[in-house]
């Protein structure tokens, strides 16, 4: 049975961030929201929990998860960030966007794309998320919460507590999230290509 803590959209409470951090460290799966949607998440070196988010939403081994990050100076650490780069990164975050960079050593090579070393990375504008990286001093293993076989994500955190309360920790009540996913660039190859077009405004990264 899942936990399910209430946490504030505005000002979240400082006690409840820290179980929540504390149920990550621990090997947990938790429910947080985002600006775009409610997400997946878990430690970026627990296997077991990343294994138990694919069985969650039926991924294969080749679905790319994302390094859920709280600034620019932590994507830094984990993606090779060229002069370019980082003045669209630095425009466009914290936002509905996902980067996909050259990865770093430091990033798992489960996480990276097989063959270009590239990895996915976002900063998200929300306050609960923004606590939590915080609190956590790393980035999140993260997916979209999107079950199998819907179009679009749960948005509703009472229902996602009604489907996922055996299969998850932790679900966190931050409202009603919204079911548009992120705006997605790549930016690996010294250019800016979008990749798909999201809740995150397409006009920095048109030449």
């Amino acid at each position: 049975m899942s936990q399910f803590y209430q946490i504030h959209p505005e000002n979240p409470q400082a006690r409840l961030i820290r179980n929540a951090v504390d149920i990550i460290h621990k090997g947990g799966v938790v429910v947080y929201p985002t600006d775009s949607a409610y997400a997946l998440g878990c430690h970026i070196g627990d296997k077991t929990a990343l294994d138990r988010i694919r069985r969650i939403r039926k991924l294969d081994d080749k679905h790319n998860f994302t390094l859920v990050c709280r600034d620019l100076s932590e994507i830094a650490t984990y993606a090779k960030v060229n002069n370019t780069s980082y003045r669209l990164l630095r425009h466009t975050t914290p936002g509905p966007y996902t980067f996909i960079l050259q990865a770093t050593n430091e990033v798992p090579r489960r996480l990276m794309h097989p063959k270009r070393k590239t990895v996915g990375l976002r900063v998200p504008d929300n306050a609960i998320a923004a606590a939590l990286l915080a609190d956590l001093g790393e980035p999140l293993m993260s997916v979209t919460l999107i079950m199998p076989g819907d179009e679009f994500p749960l948005t509703d955190p009472y229902d996602i507590r009604d489907t996922l309360e055996h299969e998850v920790d932790l679900v966190i009540d931050g409202g009603y999230c919204g079911m548009e996913p992120t705006t997605v660039v790549d930016l690996a190859d010294d250019r800016s290509v979008i990749l798909r077009a999201g809740k995150g405004d397409v006009t920095p990264f048109e030449s």
